[in-house]
């Protein structure tokens, strides 16, 4: 019991350094644009890959910034190839990390992050629909849908972290793969 304590704390001391990492980056301007961000992610060497993940899935935790960004990083950085592993690591780890959260913390939660018009908008339709769970997939594999919002919501709903799961690690490969080849190709 004693050691599973210190893991935990020693896991919430990491992910406290990591996010004030983020935070100093991102007020330092490393996140403005592509250019920056890159040559930030470069300067960690054989690490880079790694941090890309890092930041690829706090993106989605912290919705501020456009995940297309670290897509266009990863994919001049690493190559096509590269560029979608740790983008498609990055983002499902933070997707699921944010079902997650919204599943414990609820919409006070989720209220914090998104405007309630957003969540009331879909909550009525998705708690009664059938269809949901395919609209979820199908956005999920579209670039330009608005994951974030719909990884949180989708944590207020009755759906459990399996299907979730199965639905992002399914889903959301298709769009990072057509953003990290287009962006490899420029």
């Amino acid at each position: 019991m004693k050691g599973k304590k210190i893991l935990t704390a020693a896991v919430i001391v990491f992910c406290i350094l990591i996010f004030a990492a983020m935070v100093k980056a991102y007020l330092d301007g490393k996140f403005e644009s592509v250019e920056t961000l890159q040559e930030y992610i470069r300067g960690f060497g054989i690490f880079a890959p790694i941090v890309l993940i890092v930041i690829q899935a706090i993106q989605v935790i912290f919705p501020i910034l456009p995940g297309f960004l670290g897509c266009a990083v990863g994919a001049v950085l690493f190559g096509s190839a590269g560029g979608f592993w740790c983008n498609y690591i990055g983002i499902s780890a933070g997707s699921i990390i944010a079902f997650l959260l919204a599943k414990k913390y609820g919409i006070k939660l989720v209220e914090k992050l998104f405007p309630r018009d957003q969540y009331e908008k879909y909550s009525g339709w998705a708690g009664k629909s059938r269809s949901y769970v395919a609209f979820l997939f199908l956005g999920m594999a579209l670039p330009l849908f608005p994951d974030d919002f719909f990884c949180y919501f989708s944590g207020l709903t009755k759906m459990r972290a399996e299907k979730f799961a199965a639905i992002i690690v399914l889903g959301k490969p298709w769009c990072i793969l057509a953003y990290s080849l287009a962006f490899a190709a420029i």
